[in-house]
């Protein structure tokens, strides 16, 4: 038989399988590098026999995002494989591939410890060395069953019975036999590059009320030199750790006697905060938008009417008023639409770009509450876009230029992806579809590349979610473009026409930065709490040499203050290096040295934090150096600023 193999036609001997094919178009070091094949869109063993209705087929290598995958579902095998041979007793449960690595659910009756997990890859090394092949054979679900309650592992029954599969597929390497769909790499010796990282508690089915089992993470990669770079971002991101920078730099705190999820903001943390607050806005303000304030709370009717208490309710809190139920808010939509209603909007009016910094609270599960990351209580950059169907494309587009602006100033790369219609959303499928083609339409009218996101929309409508790549290739969704033909319905959105007919308009929700403390914590790693000039709450601090120079320091921090630069001074008897090595911890950016000898000419010494020093300035010279700074990521991105005595940025 004649098949496609790799760009090229070739001749197969009928029974053929998939690698044998492969074989005739392969180079030895590409086929070597190849872990399945692709026919369509199912991926195969390689020693699955070709199927008769295959005429294309192509290689996967282990690099490639299919390819991790496989490699990483493999690894979860081997690690299942040594749990149970060095601790029988242990009963698996499932084991998938996941972002960067694998896990696997254990049911065992003490932890796991450290020098378990040290154990279990000495173990998995030796199955890697014996280069086991992977097979698969397929049993009737009856004969699975039977055959995996003779080994004791009760587990896997109840995930065959939720199959609901005449005949299910089971894999084998060594002594080793999983309940699995596959596929997997053709031999354990391909298995040379991944670590064993962690054990966390997981309830078997994520339901709360099952049992409590062990998970154990790992991490594999095609090859060690990957596997390195990924061990060397972990370590880098634990320096990074958002929280451990947030005590050092005294930026914020949580304290259970306040409640988990609820943050703090120490003086320099809510300085930052504001500066980002003031920043977005003059920028919303430069872009035509009305600032707005809704209440915390709404009545319950409110959020019935919406759809938000039968869609959304789990995430919200409740409390009563006088016997009558009001809903805290988890999002600001609703009190803008109702501020829209106000008053009769012509055609003329459209579009309306409504802005609040919302301080909005959903309900987390304690389990998963994680730093600024992870909150309860949190503000959005929160807007709402009123406008007509036929302006639609363009505000679009103006809120991803928006985005593209501000991604561009914190030196983010970013992707987009279009999510759609979920189960249990509202609103008919026209309306539906003409949000999801306005979505898509408006990306490639900008020239953006997108992936589609089946089934991850709001309840409401559809949405574009913006995701940003920080300094260690970690991805964050933060900005979302979220189009809504149904909510106006339900609250009876018009406007009159040129007509001078009552017209429905469509809806945009939308944020840039998304939470704020979510935002500022993924901003904290991303510099290592070396926030940019612009941003960091103290900019230059004024270090003394000795208490002679202590009035002089004090002349310098309040001509630098007048210019606008957040600037302090450091006159301890202390040490000089003392004083530089504190400021340098701080990652305060400049460091003015004030001696006798700056003191007389009139100067400071100046020092970068990062130990570029551009040595003796006179004062007006350094304070052009600190503003400059500040400036240039702005003027970078084709913005105009200039700053205000508070030193944070104002439209020019």
């Amino acid at each position: 038989m004649q098949i496609e193999v790799n760009g090229q036609t070739v001749e197969v001997q009928a029974g053929a399988s998939c690698g044998e094919a492969l074989q005739q178009s392969l180079s030895k070091k590409q086929f070597k590098n190849t872990v399945v094949c692709r026919c369509g869109e199912t991926l195969l063993d390689l020693t699955s026999p070709l199927p008769e209705t295959c005429t294309t087929i192509e290689p996967v290598f282990a690099e490639s995002e299919d390819g991790l995958d496989v490699v990483r579902h493999s690894t979860a095998h081997l690690m299942a494989e040594a749990v149970k041979k060095l601790f029988p007793e242990a009963k698996v449960t499932i084991g998938p591939a996941v972002e960067n690595g694998f896990y696997y659910d254990f049911d065992f009756e003490r932890a796991f410890t450290p020098e378990d997990l040290e154990k279990i890859e000495e173990e998995m090394n030796r199955s890697v060395g014996a280069d086991k092949p992977f097979s698969r054979r397929e049993m009737s679900a009856a004969e699975a069953k039977a055959f995996f309650e003779a080994q004791g592992e009760s587990y896997k029954g109840e995930i065959i019975d939720d199959l609901g599969a005449d005949v299910v597929s089971i894999y084998e390497h060594g002594d080793f036999t999983d309940l699995c769909r596959g596929p997997h790499v053709p031999r354990t010796g391909l298995l040379k590059a991944f670590k064993l990282l962690s054990v966390a508690g997981a309830y078997w089915r994520g339901d709360e009320n099952n049992k409590q089992l062990q998970r154990i993470y790992g991490t594999a990669w095609a090859t060690p030199k990957q596997l390195k770079q990924h061990l060397h971002h972990l370590e880098e991101a634990k320096k990074r750790d958002h929280r451990k920078l947030g005590t050092q730099l005294d930026l914020f705190s949580i304290h259970e006697e306040v409640g988990g999820g609820m943050i703090l903001w120490h003086p320099k943390g809510a300085l930052v905060r504001a500066i980002l607050e003031d920043f977005e806005r003059k920028e919303h303000l430069k872009r035509g938008y009305d600032f707005v304030q809704g209440p915390l709370i709404l009545k319950r009717e409110l959020w019935e009417k919406s759809g938000h208490y039968d869609h959304y309710r789990e995430n919200m809190y409740f409390t009563e008023i006088d016997e009558q139920s009001y809903g805290i808010k988890p999002m600001n939509c609703l009190s803008h639409m109702l501020i829209y209603k106000s008053r009769i909007r012509s055609y003329r009016d459209l579009p309306i770009r409504y802005f609040e910094h919302g301080v909005v609270h959903r309900h987390e599960k304690s389990g998963v509450l994680h730093g600024l990351l992870r909150v309860r209580s949190f503000t959005q950059d929160d807007s709402h876009l009123l406008c007509r169907p036929d302006q639609l494309q363009d505000e679009i587009i103006g809120v991803a230029k928006f985005v593209k602006d501000v991604m561009g100033l914190f030196d983010f790369e970013f992707e987009a992806e279009v999510s759609t219609r979920p189960e249990g959303s509202i609103g008919s499928d026209e309306d539906w579809e003409r949000a999801t083609d306005a979505l898509r339409s408006a990306l490639e009218a900008m020239g953006w590349e997108y992936d589609i996101n089946e089934g991850d929309g709001a309840f409401y409508g559809p949405k574009i979610d913006i995701i940003i790549k920080d300094a260690l290739d970690r991805r964050w969704q933060c900005a979302t473009i979220q189009c809504d033909f149904t909510l106006p319905e339900r609250f009876d959105l018009v406007y009159v026409g040129e007509d001078g007919a009552r017209h429905r308009p469509v809806m945009l929700h939308r944020v840039i930065l998304g939470s704020i403390e979510r935002f500022l914590g993924v901003l904290i790693e991303h510099y290592a709490g070396a926030f940019p000039v612009w941003l960091a709450p103290v900019q230059a601090r004024v270090l003394t040499v000795t208490d002679a120079q202590n009035e002089y320091a004090e002349e310098v921090r309040a001509a630098l203050a007048q210019k606008g630069i957040r600037v302090e001074a450091d006159t301890r008897n202390e040490k000089l290096g003392y004083k530089v090595r504190e400021a340098q911890l701080e990652k305060i950016p400049y460091m003015l040295v004030c001696g006798d000898k700056e003191k007389e000419a009139g100067c400071v010494n100046v020092r970068w934090r990062d130990g570029d020093d551009p040595g003796l300035l006179t004062l007006e010279d350094a304070a052009e150096l600190i503003l400059a700074a500040a400036r240039e990521p702005f003027e970078r991105g084709g913005m105009s600023y200039s700053f205000s005595t508070s030193g944070s940025p104002i439209p020019a």
